[in-house]
């Protein structure tokens, strides 16, 4: 295999194991580097970088994590904290240099392991339901029970899978190719099912109850009636089919539930109990030293001071912008909410079908990154945020942005639909 060929199935691996136990995507991130390392055509890929729009707000974001790290006080966890900060820029870095032709391997990657984790799924609790013996092989754990934050990564995945899924099925009900459409709305139904019971995850719900209406308004921005229509049937559909669920409403009572118990001054371990005290007490950091905030790897140290002690143990504030506004003040928040927001107007600006993939993918990134420590927790980061970006990489390429994700001779491509130009309405 010549040299330059080394990124694509290096992409295609990282791809592959974003639903696996942490250690794997770590390692797939490593021979990602080192295949673009040994590959070659760094000009070409720094030209590239140079020319994204991602460039210069990943640039401040690095910049200003040094210049805090210079000037103010070191701890314990600022070699860990520095190595995840610096770990988010690199994975950006690393997506958004790849060609076209390799970022498609990486997508396939995902999508294939998606598609099989539903049916693994699938065939699991069908054997539970038929009392059926049925072995769990370690790596699948976090994919079929919730055993954690790797848990929520996965249901996160699934969720731009679902959200992917929904975007083409819109785009095939405006083509009128109603097979199609129902093809597709199945898999995100099977999405919800995943997310909803198998591994429940209140931002996954919420970040596919938003970003569905967005999609809406993505793809009929310019149809004012037609757009109308979408979101109404979108809206029963939700409230009808999804809010009523027991399930569903159970969550997210129980959630409110929490949230008056910790207004009480209650203390558990309850999630939206965490997050009340997280984000209050990181909230008074940031107030108290906004400009270049308390150093990298400085949450800890006054988390310990300032939250209850049954919390102690937490080493994140469940919050990325607040976790970098901590460490790094006002502007290092900023700094990080400028790359996320950058990958969103991205996606919104093609106004074709490859530019909603990425403005969905961007957006479940930016929720899930305000709801959680999704760049921050390795667990989640990794994965993510490699997924969310070759989303978006695709949508910075002219026309068939996806062309040759499935390759078959005399047959269009998979998932493709709207082909025009970033820049055509």
């Amino acid at each position: 295999m010549q040299r330059s060929q080394l990124v694509r199935p290096a992409a295609m691996f990282w791809g592959l194991t974003v639903f696996m136990p942490v250690g794997v995507p770590y390692l797939a991130a490593i021979l990602m580097l080192l295949a673009l390392f040994v590959a070659g055509d760094w000009r070409d890929r720094a030209r590239r970088l140079r020319a994204n729009p991602m460039w210069w707000p990943i640039m401040a974001y690095v910049a200003w994590t040094l210049v805090v790290l210079a000037l103010r006080p070191w701890y314990p966890e600022t070699p860990s904290n520095l190595a995840h900060g610096l770990r988010i820029a690199a994975t950006l870095l690393m997506a958004l240099a790849l060609t076209r032709d390799e970022a498609i391997w990486a997508l396939r990657g995902f999508l294939l392991m998606a598609l099989f984790n539903i049916v693994l799924i699938a065939m699991f609790w069908t054997a539970i339901a038929l009392k059926i013996y049925f072995p769990v092989l370690e790596p699948w754990r976090g994919v079929i029970f919730l055993v954690g934050n790797k848990s929520i990564s996965n249901a996160l995945l699934f969720t731009i899978l679902g959200a992917t899924a929904a975007v083409f099925g819109l785009q095939a009900l405006s083509e009128h190719r109603p097979l199609r459409a129902l093809s597709a709305f199945a898999v995100t139904l099977a999405v919800i099912v995943i997310i909803t019971f198998s591994l429940p995850s209140r931002t996954s719900l919420l970040a596919l109850l938003l970003v569905i209406p967005a999609a809406c308004v993505h793809q009929w921005r310019g149809r004012l009636k037609v757009l109308a229509l979408a979101l109404a049937a979108v809206g029963a559909i939700v409230v009808v089919g999804l809010w009523n669920s027991p399930a569903v409403q159970q969550k997210f009572e129980l959630g409110v539930q929490e949230l008056e118990q910790a207004q009480t001054g209650a203390v558990s371990e309850g999630s939206w109990v965490v997050r009340y005290y997280m984000y209050r007490d990181t909230g008074r950091m940031i107030l108290d030293r906004p400009w270049m905030g308390w150093g990298i790897g400085g949450w800890t140290a006054q988390w310990h001071l300032r939250g209850p002690k049954l919390l102690a143990d937490y080493n994140m504030p469940h919050n990325d912008f607040l976790w970098m506004g901590s460490q790094a003040g006002i502007p290092g928040a900023l700094c990080l909410l400028a790359m996320m927001l950058t990958g969103v107007w991205i996606g919104w600006r093609r106004d074709d079908l490859y530019g909603r993939y990425a403005f969905v993918a961007q957006l479940i990134a930016l929720i899930a990154t305000n709801a959680n420590s999704a760049l921050r927790d390795a667990q989640i980061g990794l994965s993510l945020l490699w997924v969310s970006t070759i989303y978006l990489r695709l949508a910075q390429e002219q026309g068939d942005a996806w062309r040759g994700l499935l390759p078959r001779r005399g047959a269009p491509p998979a998932l493709a639909g709207d082909v025009r130009s970033p820049g055509q309405a």
